[in-house]
């Protein structure tokens, strides 16, 4: 393989891999128009392909923050634009579940404008080794905090491991 193989284009512009000579490579070309249209379908939604941006509240919303000390688990949920009531939360068998949903709606009659939107979204997190019964949660400007102190038996079955040198 020589060198000039490795560099994606060269002075004239056209790609290497590509074009050798006069030939096309169908697969390459196939391969870079499939990859063009995926980008341009994704664009549209203002997503990345198969997956979400930081600024975009597409899949997994909402955003979740997960701390966990010795004594408690503390999880944070982004949830703006909703109040206390729109959202309700349960433990059950180790599993927190965040659910809730969001309805909006505006009129402008001077444009003949009418916008409604609807969203329902469930989180379930898996907590283990903590008591359900002393659960906790706050909701203040749009940010749900639920603290979970941890069982006594999970503070006793916290064992040290020796980390050996390799080499």
């Amino acid at each position: 393989m020589a060198i000039k193989d490795l560099i994606p284009w060269n002075n004239r512009g056209r790609e290497v891999g590509i074009h050798r000579g006069t030939d096309v490579n169908p697969f390459v070309a196939l391969h870079r128009e499939m990859n063009r249209m995926f980008d341009d379908v994704f664009r549209g939604f203002d997503l990345a392909p198969f997956g979400p941006t930081p600024a975009s509240n597409g899949f997994g919303w909402p955003q979740i923050d997960i701390d966990e000390t010795d004594k408690e688990v503390r999880i944070t949920a982004e949830l703006p634009g909703l109040d206390e009531k729109d959202v309700s939360l349960e433990m059950s068998n180790g599993v927190l579940s965040i659910c809730g949903e969001k309805k909006s709606e505006s009129e402008d009659k001077a444009r003949r404008l009418s916008e409604r939107y609807y969203g329902r979204f469930e989180r379930r997190i898996p907590l283990e080794d903590v008591d359900e019964d002393k659960t906790s949660a706050t909701f203040k400007n749009g940010v749900l905090t639920i603290t979970a102190p941890k069982s006594a038996e999970a503070k006793a079955n916290v064992r040290r491991i020796a980390i050996n040198r390799s080499g």
